[in-house]
């Protein structure tokens, strides 16, 4: 790392061509030269190759450790706002498909601000590859940067959190750095920035396709036992194909949407979407609809951001991460069942399990730093977890949730 404007290539390998050079006049090869740069609001620059859209865009770099399923993650909305710093060097090599995207809209952007690879793109080596990695992000107006020293970039994270930074890429390779810097600086950051707006759908929609099986792909819920609200803070494709799955008919409603709006829809239970941003800020208009629909007794189930939704709603308060939890590894344990699963993660805030009151019981766990994942209600219907139990990337130890969702349905319209 350093801070100085002239840095060399992180990694010369990093550049497109099998050499990793261009080849200059005469019989010599020169290396090549910096078509994007990654700037650091400490004024660190890093430069390397760029890929994907020439733009510069400005976010809060995080890093993810998950080795299999960028188009997911890059599709997921819950990144609105960040640079995403891919641990596993061979990133783009499956190209993309139109199947794992995870944004509801296939049109829609997920509001990442960039990507940034060890090495450089390869062609697509995937029989369900329908673009270059290139083309993809490109097609989306990502930028991205390659031949970065991802280790190093990681382990400053780890260091001294997550950096806000510029990300930008020009094929003439030329930049204002000093510019670079200054907008680098006087990016707000996360804390304090409400970005569901971003991502929410604009209008009320209905939802039936199931998860996809190998050999058939995806099905559809054609008659779902119980009608499930879902708020949309910026929900994942799986999410809902996992609760259509689960034998639930399926509403979607824009994240300002009004308890009085969603109780007259006469929901078997209600369920909250992960999403981006500070969910204090989101809390703003969230937490009062919220408090309405577990006033009235409704099953409610929330992922990741709405997870943290309805901790604030029970008066808890949440807090911003030093690294944050990004990746398809982490280790965490259900204390209702002793059991530990291997779970997706993707969140730079959490809930302080300190400010939670005696009826919010803590359910799960991190067993990477102990962090609270995961709560439920003495006294309501109601649970939630940090993590992303659809898998999406990820593994499927979590997806007994929506059964349990479901199973808590099933009991409360018993016990009615």
């Amino acid at each position: 790392m350093t801070n100085e404007q002239d840095m060399p290539p992180s990694d010369p390998a990093g550049a497109p061509g099998a050499s990793g050079q261009n080849p200059a006049a005469g019989d010599s090869w020169a290396e090549p030269t910096p078509t994007a740069v990654l700037v650091l609001a400490d004024g660190t620059v890093l430069t390397g190759f760029g890929i994907g859209a020439e733009a510069t865009l400005s976010g809060e770099v995080c890093f993810n450790t998950a080795m299999t399923g960028y188009e997911e993650v890059l599709t997921d909305p819950s990144y609105s706002g960040q640079i995403i710093t891919f641990t596993f060097p061979h990133i783009g090599n499956v190209g993309t498909n139109e199947e794992d995207i995870e944004t509801v809209s296939m049109a829609a952007a997920s509001g990442v601000r960039g990507v940034v690879l060890r090495t450089a793109v390869t062609e697509p080596s995937n029989y369900r590859a329908t673009r270059h990695f290139d083309q993809w992000l490109k097609a989306r107006g990502i930028p991205g940067i390659s031949g970065i020293d991802t280790r190093a970039l990681t382990a400053l994270i780890r260091e001294k959190g997550m950096p806000n930074a510029v990300i930008a890429h020009r094929a003439d390779g030329r930049f204002d750095l000093e510019a670079l810097k200054a907008e680098a600086r006087a990016w707000p950051g996360l804390v304090g920035m409400d970005l569901v707006p971003e991502v929410t759908a604009v209008q009320r929609f209905g939802w039936d396709e199931t998860p996809w099986e190998w050999g058939i792909g995806y099905g559809r819920q054609e008659d779902g036992q119980f009608h499930v609200v879902a708020i949309d803070y910026g929900v994942k494709r799986n999410i809902l194909r996992l609760l259509a799955g689960a034998g639930c008919k399926v509403t979607v409603v824009p994240a300002t949407t009004s308890a009085e709006d969603i109780l007259a829809l006469a929901p078997d239970g209600v369920f909250l979407s992960n999403g981006p941003g500070d969910p204090a800020a989101t809390g703003e208009y969230a937490v009062p609809v919220i408090r309405k629909v577990i006033e009235t007794g409704v099953p409610t189930f929330g992922i990741c951001l709405g997870h943290q939704m309805i901790g604030l709603a029970v008066g808890g308060r949440t807090v911003k991460m030093h690294q944050g939890h990004h990746g398809a590894n982490h280790p965490v344990k259900d204390l209702t069942t002793g059991k530990v699963v291997i779970t997706s993660m993707n969140h730079g805030f959490a809930v302080d399990r300190e400010s939670l009151p005696a009826n919010a019981v803590e359910t799960h766990v991190s067993l990477f730093d102990g962090s609270n994942a995961g709560i439920a209600l003495a006294d309501r219907p109601v649970f939630s977890v940090q993590y992303h139990p659809e898998a999406s990337p990820g593994p499927q130890d979590s997806h007994y949730l929506f059964d349990r969702f479901v199973a808590l349905i099933a009991k409360t319209k018993a016990a009615a």
